[in-house]
């Protein structure tokens, strides 16, 4: 490149620097504070910071808009183990599972916090600091786009001409007249406008703006909302066999889960009673078993002395009293039995809930007789009974004993008897569905094997040398599971996400934009009117805004003759 070239292309960069400096100048406070965003500054090549100054240019990056997604993206993405990797706020025992089948990977975990995702302390940093960084952002926002309400478009810049949207024309109205039209179309049209000397300033969109802010203060409606969830929940889980009841105390829960800020004083004092479980299923065609109805009728009392009431609890139709929902959460079969001793004496009566294991709802389970039962010798013992129940067997020749219907068509218990301890003694917890046979013997058929029988109601097992026996009788109730969950701050989380959608939607449809109308005389003594707009970005609907608004107010300020075409028509005359 010669010098010529150099110094060529040296004086068109200064000259472009030099126009865009005179044409900020010119705009003015025309083209400012079209946003409360604040101003990033960097300092590259500038100045160095001092403690002082490096504090403020940290808060400024913390309270930016982009570090405000950048946090709130990597708030989702730490979501994600929570999700897919067991938690122990959740369930305990599948963490210990999960432990025990991933020797090398669950010590890994153990320390990035992963099987306590929400209370770790990398998800708690990200998560105040996205609480700071959204009311360090909203609050100066806030207080200058109020300054904004408060005050009045500015003025027109001297030059329309140089703005983005311009149109002009020439009209016989007077300038007064001009202006005073713009003035009341722009005012119709619901722009904020005034006269500004000789010219009509107009602005519209501040919408735009408050859905910006309501999309924030959304963002810290639902941090709050999930942080007093988490910290005030409680979540707790019974199953109810038909005719019993639950009363809302921390022991009548078969497991229970709560905050670290929960109180049992917390607990809404309210009962219920299962009455009766409706579940119906498809009978024919591809979908033969599936569940059709699903409901629990029960009659439940919000505190004492106070009325019963009636009330049906349906999958995802949880019934609500004073703040806590109670889920319908599964169901099973309770066949009742009778457990007698050597003696005839009963020892054990009562429904026995067994735990599904697969669709058709064939159920395991143990039946336990700790107390009261009495050899043929009068020796304290214990027995016990591994279950299996079907509520609709195949019948002999079948195959494996496993329902073939999830209805009780043709119910039938099977148990194996074992006597000895049950290990309930031992102060270590035990799974009441399932018999450790470690400390028992089992009874033995003529086979020497474990003694076994297949029972249909009415039927019974006679235990050999007079221990006793077990009756399967004609009745098989059902159960209901439920989850008792309270959780505060539901509706404001609610009430957060949709206004963060509206405001969202707000901040990304509503385009805030300005516009000036400037009518003065021209040399020649007719009015000349100036026409422009100006955006917040480049946009479609400003220039046929403005089109529109030049067509209507035309109308109030007819384009004048043109000077060439008086000179025409006098001659011809």
């Amino acid at each position: 490149m010669s010098k010529t070239e150099t110094d060529s292309t040296a004086e068109a960069s200064a000259a472009g620097a030099a126009s865009e400096a005179r044409d900020a100048r010119e705009l003015g406070a025309a083209g400012s504070q079209l946003s409360t965003a604040p101003r990033e500054e960097t300092y590259i090549g500038g100045p160095v910071l001092g403690i002082v100054g490096w504090l403020r240019w940290f808060w400024r990056q913390l309270t930016s808009m982009r570090v405000a997604l950048i946090l709130l993206f990597l708030l989702s993405l730490g979501s994600i183990p929570g999700s897919l990797i067991p938690q122990t706020s959740v369930d305990e025992l599948k963490v210990q599972t999960f432990k025990d089948l991933h020797k090398t990977l669950a010590p890994i975990y153990d320390k990035l916090q992963l099987f306590e995702v929400y209370s770790s302390v990398w998800f708690s940093a990200i998560y105040i600091l996205l609480f700071v960084s959204l009311i360090g952002c909203i609050v100066p926002r806030t207080w200058q786009f109020a300054g904004q309400l408060r005050s009045r478009p500015p003025g027109a810049p001297k030059r329309l001409t140089r703005l983005p949207v311009y149109t002009t024309w020439r009209t016989t109205a007077e300038p007064e007249a001009a202006r005073e039209a713009a003035l009341a179309l722009l005012r119709k049209r619901r722009f904020r406008a005034h006269g500004v000397g000789d010219a009509v300033a107009a602005e519209k969109g501040y919408l735009r703006e408050v859905g910006n802010l309501v999309f924030h203060i959304a963002l810290i409606v639902l941090l709050v909302a999930f942080a007093t969830g988490q910290l005030f929940k409680s979540e707790g889980g019974k199953l109810v066999v038909e005719g019993d009841g639950f009363s809302n105390t921390l022991t009548q829960y078969d497991d229970f889960k709560s905050g670290s800020l929960f109180s049992t004083d917390d607990l809404a004092p309210f009962s219920f009673t299962l009455d009766k479980f409706t579940a119906t299923y498809e009978r024919s065609g591809p979908q033969l078993g599936t569940p059709r109805t699903f409901e629990a009728g029960v009659r439940y009392t919000t505190g004492a002395g106070s009325k019963e009431r009636k009330a049906v609890i349906q999958v995802n139709k949880p019934l609500v009293v004073d703040g806590s929902k109670v889920y319908l959460i599964s169901h099973g079969y309770a066949p009742v039995v009778t457990v007698r001793d050597g003696r005839g004496q009963v020892v054990f009566k009562g429904a026995v809930p067994l735990l599904p294991i697969d669709n058709n709802i064939s159920s395991t389970g143990a039946i336990k007789v700790m107390d009261g039962y009495r050899d043929k010798s009068g020796k304290k013992d214990q027995l016990g009974f591994a279950a299996l129940f079907v509520p609709t067997y195949g019948g002999k020749g079948s195959g494996d004993m496993f329902s073939r219907f999830p209805a009780l068509d043709f119910p039938v218990l099977n148990v194996g008897a074992y006597h000895g301890s049950l290990g309930v003694d031992s102060g270590l917890p035990q799974n009441v569905y399932q018999l450790n046979t470690d400390k028992m013997k089992a009874f033995k058929d003529t086979k020497g094997d474990v003694l076994k029988k297949t029972l249909l109601p009415g039927d019974r097992l006679t235990l050999p040398d007079g221990a006793g026996s077990i009756t399967f009788e004609k009745d098989v109730k059902e159960w209901a599971s439920f989850q008792i969950s309270q959780q505060p701050g539901g509706l404001w989380a609610l009430i957060g996400a949709v206004a963060a959608i509206g405001g969202l939607a707000g901040s990304l449809f509503i385009q805030r934009r300005r516009v000036w109308v400037r009518a003065v005389r021209g040399a020649d003594g007719v009015t000349v009117v100036e026409m422009a707009g100006l955006g917040r970005s480049e946009s479609a609907k400003l220039p046929e805004e403005l089109a529109d608004l030049a067509v209507t107010l035309n109308s109030e300020a007819p384009t004048a003759p043109d000077p060439a075409e008086e000179i025409v028509e006098g001659a011809e005359k």
